[in-house]
């Protein structure tokens, strides 16, 4: 079982940077792909990022592609969202997630963080 913990959430002007970052409490956490997924008010649960096990393979959303970059530590049992750029459209509460394999598919994911709210100001 991963227990996801998510922070670094804030308010940030467009334009601007956060990190989000996520130490997931789990023996077996290496074992896991790790994901980014949002929820924006009134909306569905959107993909964000994803990264394998081992690391070696990466999966953006297209809203994201090339702003947002997904990393991981397994020695540390962290993964980590860096957001550039950010946009409005980017406020949502953030989410960080594990599942078996990486899926873009937010029903996919097992284990869930209880989220950070990230707001961005235009």
């Amino acid at each position: 079982q991963v227990q996801p913990v998510e922070s670094g959430g804030g308010l940030v002007q467009a334009g601007g940077s956060l990190r989000l970052s996520c130490p997931a409490s789990a023996p077996s956490f290496s074992a896991y792909a790790m994901g980014w997924v949002r929820q924006a008010p009134g909306k569905e649960l959107e993909f964000v990022a994803a990264i394998t096990w081992t690391g070696a393979a990466t999966f953006y959303a297209d809203s994201v592609k090339g702003r947002f970059t997904i990393a991981r530590d397994n020695a540390k049992k962290t993964v980590s969202l860096q957001m550039n750029t950010l946009k409005p459209e980017d406020t949502a509460v953030y989410y960080c997630a594990a599942a078996r394999q990486a899926t873009m598919s937010p029903n996919e994911y097992d284990y869930w963080g209880e989220g950070t709210q990230v707001t961005v100001s235009s």
